[in-house]
């Protein structure tokens, strides 16, 4: 059960990531093309106005639990087993929780909120985005 609770927190890296509003959602942006990790970043750096040091300790706190979520995610795949709708939401909080006590001391707290809006933008996990 352990494993298949992380299943869903992949699904969560969106979240963490925040995707361009303008951006047509799930698809493509105007020019065609998916907008990329990088270019993620680059937009959230921009929507909290991080300075250099917060973006790069921000990317790596995201990145590690990108990594995290993957390898929980290959793991339930591997096994076969499929996540409930309510494992998958509290997989979702779990994975909420953590990447927020790891950005408390790199984000003020008018950072921290702004943050906090973009997850809640995102909603639960099994909506369309």
């Amino acid at each position: 059960m352990k494993v298949s609770l992380f299943a869903v927190a992949a699904l969560w890296v969106g979240v963490a990531l925040a995707q361009a509003p303008d951006a047509p959602p799930g698809g493509p942006d105007p020019g065609g093309r998916h907008e990329g990790a990088a270019e993620r970043m680059d937009h959230l750096a921009t929507l909290l106005d991080l300075t250099a040091d917060q973006k790069t300790q921000v990317q790596a706190v995201l990145e590690e639990e990108h990594a995290q979520m993957k390898a929980q995610r290959e793991q339930a795949q591997a096994s076969g087993t499929r996540p409930t709708f309510e494992q998958m939401k509290a997989a979702h909080e779990q994975a909420q929780k953590d990447t927020l006590a790891k950005l408390t001391p790199i984000l003020s707290p008018d950072q921290l909120k702004k943050f906090q809006a973009l997850m809640a933008e995102r909603g639960p996990p099994g909506r369309p985005h």
